[in-house]
């Protein structure tokens, strides 16, 4: 299927939607490609979910597709849509089932040239240590009193519970925590988180030990804390079942929102709710209580790989080194404060598939990295490569301070699980030097295949010419574990 629609190329990486585009659209919808994404855009109807955006009640400035854009629920995935607190909505399609998916890159102190032949077993080890897959259960079974203390807490909570340090919440967004309201996750979301924190999952959620392969940035990648040769780990996975949950029950209760409201919307997953109102303050405190979970859960899952990697390598954990870089999130709703037109709003930005990417010199950097930037996490797939990158002044400029989050599907799994062999690419990626582990099969490995990807290099290459992020470092894979 190929989009047929009408784009107006701005420049050699921006194409707009124009509001003539369809009626009802309040704003144009802007998307960033070179030429090649561009191409591969068309492929599908992410395009037309980026101008069906635009027609939300009080969206500001431009509906957005960051250049790893492509088909979701209602949003694009990699899509950001900015709502006057003051008029507008909160839309959970605009965060999706996965709230708070994100990504959070451990460095060490350990070169991978000192390493490489104990890499089988270093792998071995995290597979071991971190439970995943479909169903996977968390050494954790939380009671009621326990999760009200996850969903309010998050990363907060797990390093008081002995799972990491201090320390580590100074590099997390939001340390790691937001205020939530656990009162309004219901009894079915509660009972699907109850048993998988401390989990990974399935899907596209991914452990993986990486090695920094490029500098780029040479100051970023000191502040950082990175360095060419380096063992470096990346987490990718959010809040599970209770998440998934939370998406689908606030799906469900804004439709009749929309009738009481008397919205006209032209998708009915872009189902929503006055971001004041009952039901938009009901659906932003368990949003943000899910997201909480998904902190605790990568907090926790740090805890587990620093474990591993030391006693393999026969080290102290303090020895390992394995500190955060950062933590991003890449499904969520913020309320944030950005100049729109000369003046300053209060606005709720939703980045769904997309990530924020603040200055030097923005309050909300944690102090270590304030003289630099923001660092911005951007995995790609286990057969190429991922990138660190750092915030730019553009981002505040253009897109409320987002940038993209991945490489972007370009199949989707069901097609990849037909044009791609699990056990084979397999045993092609071992060719290459890259371990890979599934606990799902091959069938979950093929849907992974990095050829349903677009190449992160040519994502990561539009946002730094479109002023978004810069790149700071590459990443190469070296073992990857999927669930």
């Amino acid at each position: 299927m190929t989009w047929k629609g009408k784009l107006r190329r701005l420049d050699d990486v921006r194409w707009e939607i124009p509001t003539s585009y369809k009626p009802g659209m309040r704003v144009p919808a802007l998307i960033y490609a070179n030429d090649s994404l561009q191409q591969a855009m068309l492929a599908d109807e992410a395009p037309e979910q980026a101008a069906n955006v635009a027609f939300l009640p009080g969206i500001v400035g431009r509906s957005l597709a960051m250049p790893d854009i492509h088909w979701g629920d209602g949003f694009p995935i990699g899509g950001v849509a900015a709502t006057s607190v003051e008029d507008g909505v909160i839309v959970p399609g605009g965060i999706g089932y996965d709230i708070n998916c994100g990504v959070r890159l451990l460095h060490t102190s350990i070169m991978v040239s000192e390493i490489r032949d104990r890499l089988p077993l270093l792998l071995e080890a995290v597979a071991t240590g971190v439970p995943a897959g479909v169903g996977s259960s968390g050494a954790l079974k939380l009671s009621d009193k326990e999760l009200d203390e996850v969903l309010n807490g998050g990363a907060v909570w797990a390093v008081r519970q002995g799972y990491g340090t201090p320390e580590d919440l100074n590099c997390q967004e939001d340390g790691g925590r937001l205020p939530a309201n656990p009162a309004a996750v219901s009894g079915k979301a509660r009972s699907r988180g109850r048993d998988q924190l401390g989990t990974l999952g399935s899907g596209n959620h991914f452990l993986e030990l990486d090695e920094v392969a490029e500098i780029h940035n040479e100051e970023a990648a000191r502040v950082f804390g990175l360095r060419r040769g380096q063992l470096v780990v990346s987490i990718h996975t959010g809040s599970r079942g209770l998440g998934h949950q939370v998406c689908t029950d606030y799906l469900q209760s804004m439709q009749r929102a929309v009738q009481t409201y008397g919205f006209k919307l032209p998708d009915r997953q872009l189902v929503c709710a006055p971001v004041r109102s009952e039901e938009g303050q009901a659906y932003l405190g368990a949003m943000r209580a899910a997201a909480n979970y998904a902190w605790a859960n990568r907090q926790i899952l740090t805890h587990l790989i620093r474990q591993s990697l030391a006693k393999v390598l026969g080290v102290t954990v303090q020895q390992l080194g394995a500190q955060v870089v950062y933590d991003v999130a890449h499904n969520i709703a913020k309320i944030e404060k950005h100049t729109v037109d000369g003046r300053e709003l209060e606005l709720c930005v939703h980045r769904k598939g997309a990530t924020r990417a603040f200055p030097a010199g923005h309050p909300d950097v944690p102090p270590a990295y304030r003289q630099v930037g923001q660092p911005v996490l951007v995995p790609g797939d286990m057969g190429r490569s991922s990138w660190v990158m750092v915030g730019l002044p553009g981002a505040m400029n253009e897109s409320f301070g987002s940038t993209c989050h991945g490489a972007g599907r370009t199949l989707s799994r069901s097609v990849a699980k037909q044009a791609v062999n699990g056990r084979e690419l397999q045993s092609r990626l071992a060719q290459r030097g890259i371990l890979v582990r599934a606990e799902g099969g091959y069938g979950s490995l093929a849907e992974e295949a990095p050829e349903a990807y677009k190449d992160v290099d040519a994502v990561v290459d539009t946002a730094e010419r479109a002023g978004l992020s810069g790149k700071v470092a590459r990443l190469r894979p070296l073992g990857v574990i999927k669930g």
